[in-house]
């Protein structure tokens, strides 16, 4: 479930934080086991 406000506009691969943000998987759209996210399953 996408909690991230960035994550459910532009996604977390656009989010300026994205690279230290710890939360990527807890609130963001992106997955544990291959950090892939749910946009680019969809497309």
């Amino acid at each position: 479930m996408t909690l991230c406000p960035i994550a459910l506009a532009v996604g977390c691969p656009k989010c300026p934080a994205f690279k230290i943000c710890p939360a990527t998987t807890i609130l963001g759209d992106q997955k544990k086991d291959g950090g892939k996210s749910d946009q680019s399953k969809k497309g």
